[in-house]
């Protein structure tokens, strides 16, 4: 599944455009390396965004099957491994 797909399915980043952007402008990082919006991402997989609000890194345990996903099944698709909020 696509890096922008999975970051909106799994509601880290609000809609699949903020997520693309938010890969264009840096702020998403894939296994230690930055992401561009179709990087495949896969069970396993660590990814960080190091948004403006602040940072959060998970591990990815799940691709969802379908197009949608509700709001409890998609906590399951990844476990959070360090969030820090940034004050501003």
């Amino acid at each position: 599944m696509r890096l922008d797909k999975f970051l909106q399915l799994a509601r880290l980043i609000k809609s699949r455009k903020f997520a693309k952007e938010a890969c264009e402008r840096g702020y998403v990082f894939l296994n230690g390396r930055q992401a561009k919006p179709s990087a495949q991402v896969k069970p396993g997989d660590r990814v960080v965004l190091d948004l403006p609000k602040g940072l959060i890194e998970i591990e990815v345990l799940a691709i969802p099957e379908t197009k949608t996903i509700s709001k409890e099944a998609a906590k399951g698709l990844y476990r959070v491994l360090r969030e820090v909020r940034k004050s501003g």
